[in-house]
């Protein structure tokens, strides 16, 4: 359904050439675009807390100007706040009473050559 929705969405106004298609998680630019996504996603979140990707449940590529990443992602809160600055290795809230999840369908267009990164959709929902 959110490739049906997502369908035509471009960066910069070009054309697509190649419609969005599957592609592995652990492609490097899937996993550039997962980390501006998150990043990006954190900075606007309003909670005290860090949030980190705990399930990939799709990724694909369009080929427009750019390269844009389709991502269905589940996200859960980790136990590491924002003020603290640190991201990577935060575990995730054990406590019931601080448990969040989200599934989330981000798209990032990217120009690898040009080092840019640009968030062309966001939506999360609480599961």
């Amino acid at each position: 359904m959110a490739a049906l929705a997502s369908r035509g969405v471009q960066a910069w106004g070009s054309k697509v050439m190649r419609e969005f298609q599957d592609i592995p998680a652990s492609y490097v630019y899937v996993q550039q675009a997962l980390w501006f996504a998150m990043k990006e996603y954190n900075e606007a979140s309003r909670d005290t807390y860090v949030y980190k990707v705990t399930n990939i449940l799709r990724s694909q590529e369009q080929v427009t100007d750019s390269l844009d990443y389709l991502l269905e992602v589940k996200i859960e809160r980790t136990m590491c706040k924002k003020i603290s600055g640190i991201t990577d290795n935060c575990l995730i809230q054990e406590d019931p009473q601080m448990q969040k999840m989200f599934y989330c369908t981000f798209i990032v267009a990217s120009k690898p050559w040009k080092f840019e990164l640009k968030m062309l959709k966001k939506e999360c929902s609480p599961i």
